[in-house]
């Protein structure tokens, strides 16, 4: 079985258009939630070992430092994913990157990229001002100014042999990192957000990020709008849309019981969420495979490359009927059967 249409980055296709675009790629999620002693390693390498089997292109990591949810770390999850697959692409959406030292990141990342071998993949966000700064032992003041200075003292880590940097928040004198990452210059960036104005800055920023990942709780009619707005700075900052990919998480529950999906996967977010949400309840998809596919479609036809699946319960078996029942009803909608 193979997870992906083809390869190389998706040509858009417009909302509503009938036609959808073959080259949409197929990831899933590295589960992550296990409460104390239960996590399981054999558990967790057969399911990695059989999401590279299925021919997923990448499998994701999330970030929730804080929260009542128990839920491993991105960077000590995906490190074990790494030892456990050989040619799987890894990574993170989101990094709340104001929350961490760009310099201490910068190491995690690169390293994690050499023990890779180069098949690392990482999405920054600012979080917004509702995050709990004072526990990071920062000030919620000019965040999004702090979000753009740690991302270039990140990169320019990764780039440069010396590195001086004079900034608000962060100052280097003829400052070394190495190795640097396997991938050069550095592992493909995602930006992850949602106003109209965030996304236009980072679509805008030269040379930074190579992608937008739309986030699970986020509608499709929403991500539609999400869509147009990156489209439009593209087009307006003159970069060619074939650099810059388009991603869409998406959380899925797939059961032959369309209500018992439904009230599986609302419990779930009810749970990683802490309170109920209509509107995260709606931007999740549950039914049947057949459910499952018709709203996928909408999802592409909005401009989605790349889905990363997220089941939040039973992964390995959301795997198996993602790759037999879903993903082959998709191909087929997007112009190809399955040999």
């Amino acid at each position: 079985m193979v997870a992906e249409a083809t390869s190389g980055v998706a040509q858009h296709c417009p909302a509503g258009d009938a036609q959808y675009d073959a080259r949409v790629r197929f990831a899933i999620s590295i589960p992550q939630f296990y409460a104390d002693g239960e996590f399981d390693p054999a558990g967790f390498r057969a399911y990695l070992t059989r999401v590279e089997q299925l021919g997923f292109d990448s499998a994701w990591t999330q970030e929730q430092t804080l929260g009542s949810k128990p839920q491993l770390g991105p960077i000590e999850t995906m490190t074990y994913a790494a030892a456990c697959t050989e040619r799987l692409r890894l990574g993170c959406v989101v990094f709340v990157s104001t929350l961490h030292s760009p310099v201490h990141l910068a190491k995690s990342i690169s390293s994690l990229d050499q023990i890779s071998r180069g098949r690392i993949e990482v999405g920054f966000g600012t979080g917004g001002k509702q995050r709990p700064f004072a526990a990071f032992g920062i000030g919620p003041e000019r965040y999004v100014a702090r979000f753009y200075e740690g991302i270039e003292v990140m990169t320019r880590l990764w780039r440069d042999s010396r590195v001086g940097y004079s900034g608000e928040f962060w100052q280097l004198t003829d400052a070394a990192m190495e190795p640097k990452p396997f991938q050069k210059p550095n592992p493909p960036l995602w930006f992850g957000g949602s106003g109209r104005t965030a996304l236009r800055r980072a679509v805008m920023s030269p040379g930074l990020f190579s992608g937008f990942f739309g986030a699970g709780q986020v509608p499709t009619a929403s991500f539609a709008e999400q869509v147009r707005t990156v489209r439009q700075a593209l087009a307006e900052s003159g970069r060619p849309t074939n650099d810059f990919t388009i991603a869409k998480r998406v959380y899925i529950a797939v059961d032959g019981d369309a209500q018992r999906a439904r009230d599986r996967i609302n419990a779930e977010l009810a749970a990683l969420y802490t309170k109920r949400s209509p509107e995260i309840e709606a931007a999740a998809i549950a039914g049947t495979p057949m459910d499952c596919v018709r709203a996928l479609r909408e999802v592409v036809a909005v401009g989605a490359e790349l889905i990363l699946f997220t089941p939040l319960f039973e992964p390995a078996e959301h795997a198996e009927r993602l790759a037999s029942q879903v993903m082959p009803e998709l191909e087929v909608g997007l112009g190809k059967d399955r040999p």
